[in-house]
C-alpha cells in the first residue's frame, strides 16, 4: 500500500439533495439487511433458518387466510402508526397511542352496550365518534400540560397507557362482563349492527376503507391546507412560528386531540370488525409497534400503508411460528432490527462515505461540510 493510499481517511459528506432512487433503495437495503441480520442471529441461537422464514411467509402471504389476517392485523397499526406521524410533525413524541387504543375501544363499546338496537349505519358512525372522542380526551391531558406548562409529553403518555388497559380490564370483570365467558375476561358480544361488515366474503372487514381514507386525509391535511403549513413550521421552527403569530398552545393541543383520535378509531375498528367485543388484552402492542411503522414510513401518512402491511405480515407470521415449536418474540427481534437499521440507513440518504487525505489548516473545522451531523427530520416520501 503507498503512503498516499495509507493515509486516506473515511469521511461522510452531506449529499446536497439526495434522490428518490437513493432514499427507496437505502430504506429497502435497510429491511433487507435486517432480515440477514435477523437469520445470522438465529443461527447462532441454534435455530433453522428455513422452518423460520417459510413458517412466516405460509402464516402471511403463503395463503387466503394468511393475507386476510396480514390485513387484519395492519389496520390497526395503520391508526396508530398515523397518530405517531401527526404527532412527530410538530416534534411531539405521542408514545400514548396504546392507552388511546385502548379507550378508543372503550368509547366505542359504550356506545356499543347503550344503544343496541340502532341501525348498523347509525350506530357504527356513532362507535367511529365514539371512539374518536375516547382516545382524544385521553391524548388532551398530555397535550394541554406540555401546551400550558411545558411538560415533556413522553412520560404522561407512556403511563397514561397502564391506566387505560387496566380501566378496559376492570370492565370486562364487572359491569361489562359476558356471564356466559365461563370466568375468561371478555365483555358481552356486540348486536349484529355493532359490527363491521365484511369485504367480499372474506375475513376483511370495512375499517380497511377507513384506515385508507384516513391515511389520505391526513396527508392532504399535512401537504394541502394551511393547518398542515403550520403544523411543519411549528414543528422545524418554533421561533418562526411564534414571529408569524402562530398559536403554539393551541395548535399543540388540536395536534394531540387529532393523534389522539386516529389511535381511538384503531380501537374502535379492533373491536367492532375484528373483536365484535371489549375484552382484555385486544391489543398485542399495535400503540407501540406504530410508533416503529411511523418511524420506518418517515411519519409519511401514505408510507405508512405498506409499511403496516409488513408488519402486519410479521405478527400473524408469529402466530405460525408458535405451530413448528419455536417463540414468537423472534418477530419482536425482527422489529427491533428493522428499526435499528432503518435509523442506521438515514444516515445514508443524507450523507454519503468518501475516502480523502487529512484535511489541510482551516479545513474541517466545525462548521465545514460534513463535520456535524444534524438530526435527521422526516422527509414526508
Amino acid at each position: 500500500m503507498s503512503a498516499s493510499a495509507a493515509t486516506l481517511r473515511p469521511r461522510l459528506v452531506k449529499r446536497l439533495l439526495p434522490s428518490r432512487v437513493t432514499r427507496f433503495a437505502v430504506r429497502v437495503g435497510a429491511v433487507a439487511a435486517a432480515f440477514v441480520a435477523a437469520a445470522l442471529f438465529m443461527l447462532v441461537a441454534g435455530n433453522p433458518i428455513g422452518p423460520v422464514f417459510t413458517a412466516l411467509w405460509s402464516g402471511s402471504f403463503g395463503s387466503a387466510y394468511g393475507q386476510a389476517q396480514t390485513i387484519l392485523a395492519a389496520i390497526p397499526l395503520v391508526f396508530t402508526s398515523l397518530a405517531v406521524a401527526i404527532a412527530f410533525r410538530m416534534l411531539l413524541w405521542n408514545i400514548g397511542a396504546e392507552g388511546q387504543f385502548y379507550f378508543g375501544a372503550f368509547g366505542a363499546g359504550a356506545v356499543a352496550y347503550a344503544w343496541p338496537q340502532w341501525p348498523a349505519p347509525l350506530l357504527l358512525t356513532a362507535m367511529v365518534l365514539g371512539g374518536m372522542l375516547g382516545g382524544a380526551l385521553w391524548a388532551l391531558v398530555p397535550g394541554a400540560l406540555r401546551a400550558y406548562l411545558g411538560v415533556n409529553e413522553i412520560v404522561p403518555t407512556l403511563l397514561l397507557n397502564y391506566v387505560a388497559i387496566l380501566w378496559v380490564d376492570y370492565l370486562v370483570h364487572t359491569e361489562w362482563r359476558d356471564p356466559e365467558s365461563l370466568g375468561f375476561p371478555l365483555g358481552r358480544p356486540f348486536s349484529e349492527g355493532a359490527t363491521l361488515p365484511q369485504l367480499g366474503g372474506t375475513a376483511v372487514h370495512a375499517g380497511a376503507i377507513i384506515a385508507l381514507v384516513a391515511a389520505g386525509v391526513i396527508a392532504v391535511i399535512l401537504r394541502q391546507t394551511t393547518w398542515g403549513y403550520k403544523i411543519k413550521v411549528i414543528g422545524e421552527n418554533r421561533r418562526a412560528a411564534e414571529y408569524a403569530g402562530f398559536s403554539i398552545t393551541r395548535n399543540i393541543v388540536g395536534v394531540m386531540l387529532l393523534s389522539g383520535a386516529l389511535a381511538g378509531i384503531g380501537g374502535m375498528v379492533e373491536v367492532s370488525g375484528t373483536v365484535h367485543r371489549i375484552q382484555a388484552d385486544i391489543s398485542p402492542g399495535f400503540g407501540y409497534t406504530g410508533i416503529i411503522v411511523a418511524t420506518l414510513a418517515r411519519f409519511s401518512p401514505l408510507l405508512i400503508l405498506p409499511v403496516a402491511i409488513l408488519f402486519g405480515a410479521l405478527i400473524t407470521g408469529g402466530v405460525e411460528l408458535q405451530t413448528i415449536g419455536l417463540p414468537s418474540d423472534i418477530v419482536s427481534m425482527l422489529q427491533g432490527t428493522i428499526l435499528f437499521f432503518a435509523l442506521a440507513g438515514e444516515l445514508l440518504v443524507h450523507y454519503r462515505l468518501e475516502w480523502r487525505s487529512p484535511a489541510t489548516p482551516g479545513e474541517g473545522e466545525p462548521g465545514a461540510e460534513g463535520r456535524a451531523l444534524p438530526g435527521v427530520m422526516p422527509s414526508g416520501t
